[in-house]
């Protein structure tokens, strides 16, 4: 009877893992007015189905472990195997229908499902009464994909998953597992050609590095921010303070044994500290499960998995809320500029180059020896959209910082001529990947009302931090690499020769308010042979530390966000290195303290005075009173509020000699001094103006006002109005 129930070569694909629809063939099938139940159970030398009475299955002829049985209705059952000299019981997952409802597969298929990770992914589920995991992933030009995982022994045979007609998703809802089981796709290519086992694009969860497979996790915990929430929107923008931490979280502090912190030893140490500097938001360095420690997250696999090195997904929400519940905002760096080539990746996924071009001048980037997505694939496009929103709703992440946007931007991004394809229009932008951007952006402002989005853009690319409805990418804001490169270039130098680079430190008012600027000293300034920012600094001891107590007072003064990586706070002497803790035993030491003191005096005074906050990115709130005394190595210019604000005057001496200088003031009164990095608090000279100063009738500067001031050597001091 079995060979006329099956034909043997339907029977031998299944068994062999080369059939491509296997739900016609396994679980229950209609055949004349009864049903046939057929199973393939690798191991299994007897079968028995397990419905209202128990019978033996019928094993097919000369195919191990395939078998066959007949029922006159349709009803559910579970199945005994016998094999080896043991025997266990299982629910059939082939009994089973689809989970995916219509309105799924439609947006699915045009590229238009906001939400891809409600769908795809691994999901613990309740499915027709029984509990299991939910597996589904797009492989469009597969010919089989199945879940493999120690649940099966990692054979593809045992769940081969079932196609949902032209999406190109498959599925498959595996009774009886449940969250921590560890699984990866088996997909056989065009051609039956066998690819690398493939981890989950959209799972939640990875093994511990170097182990890569994918992990089935729930995302749970409830939020306790709604006070945040309901005034974030204030609090991220353009008006607002934002100064932000900048954390690689591996190597911020290390526990006992060096070990990384977990979310949430993270969620008490480092939210605290934050907090207590004065920080308005934390910045992570990548979160996204990436394989390679050394990339510190930047070549990501896992999306949409938090990763494991310091906890699950429920416990990096936890994180969140931590934060937003001591008043900090948390942004991520998002990078959807590139992805590497690691067989159990995103590389030619289904035996094809799916998530990336198939033209290396397109898909593939030299600097890094990694792949590029193909933007202009709908699917693709659909995916990276969707996983920023993910972050943003399922995390109450607060921001997305986008790395590396100038890659993304130009298709001749660090290209000879004859290494790129040009756009339709023979130019080097890149039309598809500027779409999907601004995509992202509409789709996190309008989905997430109050969210921030910060474009790391090292170009003069126009309107990147324009609305999208003006013609601009839709970015929040901006960093400003000009600023931070021509800055430290004057910084670096002695200052006997700064007066020939004056312009340096000027140059960035010319663009200011081009676009809603960040002025970010990242880590990227602090690797690679840079050195440390004190490292950088001019002069030997005292002197390293007022030059950079003086650059400090010089960004805080100046127009535009704040961002420092970790240990520049303290001025930490080393440069980074991600495989340890920062220096924090430098505290010990009265100069780091200084710092340290300074930054976060800047913080509360930048805070706590809208004149140097609320025109951040406007020209209304800046006035130069001295842009062009080279010789002096003065800087000196007016802070402006909301009309009825005191106004604040700041003036840096970036000269290592002590001057009295006659200052011209913005109006009539007496200026208090607020904040002077040569305080001997910070670590400096302790000289100043004491009590402050009151403006005289002296026309100076262009100014019917002014006064002599005290500028100690090498710092930059604040007056306040009043």
């Amino acid at each position: 009877m079995a060979d006329r129930d099956l034909d043997e070569g339907t029977a031998r694909a299944i068994a062999e893992g080369r059939h491509g629809d296997p739900f016609a063939v396994l679980g229950p099938q209609k055949r004349g007015k009864g049903w046939l139940v057929t199973a393939f159970v690798p191991g299994a030398e007897r079968l028995w189905v397990l419905e209202e009475k128990t019978e033996e299955a019928v094993p097919y002829p000369g195919i191990p472990g395939l078998f066959t049985h007949r029922m006159p209705k349709k009803a559910a059952y579970r199945l005994r195997a016998q094999g080896a000299g043991t025997e266990w019981e299982f629910e059939d997952p082939f009994r089973f229908g689809p989970v995916l409802g219509e309105l799924d597969e439609y947006l699915l298929g045009e590229g238009t499902h906001k939400r891809l990770w409600q769908v795809l992914g691994a999901h613990c589920i309740t499915h027709e009464g029984a509990e299991g995991v939910h597996f589904a992933v797009w492989a469009p030009n597969a010919e089989r994909v199945s879940v493999v995982g120690d649940f099966n022994v990692w054979d593809g045979r045992r769940h081969p998953m079932r196609r949902r007609g032209p999406t190109g998703v498959w599925e498959i809802f595996v009774p009886g597992l449940a969250e921590g089981e560890t699984y990866k796709y088996e997909i056989r290519g065009p051609g039956g050609a066998l690819m690398p086992l493939k981890a989950d694009p959209v799972g939640f969860g990875s093994e511990h590095p170097p182990a890569n497979a994918s992990v089935v996790r729930r995302i749970g915990g409830e939020f306790h921010d709604g006070g945040w929430m309901e005034t974030r929107a204030a609090k991220q923008s353009i008006d607002a303070p934002i100064s932000v931490y900048e954390v690689h979280l591996g190597s911020w502090r290390r526990a006992p044994g060096d070990r990384m912190l977990s979310y949430p030893e993270l969620a008490e140490q480092l939210v605290n500290y934050a907090a207590d500097m004065g920080f308005t938001h934390i910045e992570c360095l990548p979160v996204s499960e990436y394989p390679f420690d050394g990339s510190w997250g930047y070549q990501p696999i896992g999306l949409f998995a938090p990763t494991i090195r310091h906890g699950t997904p429920s416990e990096f929400r936890a994180f969140v809320d931590a934060a937003h519940r001591r008043g900090l905002g948390v942004i991520l760096d998002w990078v959807p500029g590139h992805f590497p080539t690691d067989a159990h990746g995103l590389g030619r996924f289904d035996g094809t180059a799916l998530y990336e071009h198939q033209d290396p001048r397109e898909g593939f980037h030299q600097d890094w020896n990694t792949l590029i997505y193909n933007y202009g694939r709908r699917e693709v496009r659909n995916y990276l959209v969707s996983n920023a929103l993910y972050w943003l709703e399922e995390y109450h992440v607060d921001g997305l910082r986008v790395d590396a946007v100038a890659s993304m931007l130009y298709r001749d991004y660090s290209r000879k001529e004859g290494e790129w394809v040009p756009n339709r229009d023979g130019g080097r932008e890149n039309y598809e990947a500027i779409a999907m951007l601004r995509d992202m952006n509409v789709t996190a402002y309008g989905q997430c009302p109050g969210v921030m989005t910060v474009a790391e853009e090292s170009t003069a690319f126009p309107g990147v931090s324009r609305p999208v409805d003006h013609g601009g990418l839709g970015f929040g804001f901006k960093w400003n690499m000009g600023w931070m490169n021509d800055t430290l270039s004057y910084m670096q130098r002695d200052p006997v020769h700064r007066k020939y680079h004056h312009h340096q430190m000027t140059f960035g008012l010319h663009y200011a308010w081009s676009e809603n600027y960040i002025l970010p000293i990242s880590h990227d300034e602090v690797v690679h042979g840079k050195g440390s920012m004190l490292a950088k600094m001019p002069g030997e001891g005292d002197q390293k530390f007022a030059n950079l107590r003086a650059y400090y007072g010089f960004m805080w003064g100046h127009p535009g966000k704040k961002l420092l990586f970790m240990g520049q706070e303290f001025a930490q002497g080393a440069e980074w290195n991600h495989d340890r803790s920062l220096d924090w035993h430098q505290l010990e030491l009265p100069q780091h303290r200084g710092v340290q003191a300074l930054v976060r005096d800047l913080n509360r005074i930048y805070r706590a005075t809208p004149a140097l906050h609320v025109n951040d990115c406007r020209p209304e709130g800046f006035d130069w009173i001295e842009g062009g005394d080279a010789e002096a190595g003065v800087f000196a210019w007016v802070r402006k509020g909301a009309a009825g604000d005191p106004m604040v005057v700041v003036a840096v001496n970036m000269t290592p000699v002590d001057r009295r200088y006659r200052l011209g003031l913005p109006a009539a009164g007496h200026w208090a001094e607020v904040l002077n990095t040569d305080a001997a608090a910070y670590g400096g000279g302790n000289r100043g103006n004491l009590g402050g100063v009151t403006a005289e009738p002296t026309p100076w500067h262009g100014r019917k006002q002014s006064a002599l001031v005290t500028l100690p050597p090498l710092s930059a001091v604040y007056f306040q109005q009043g």
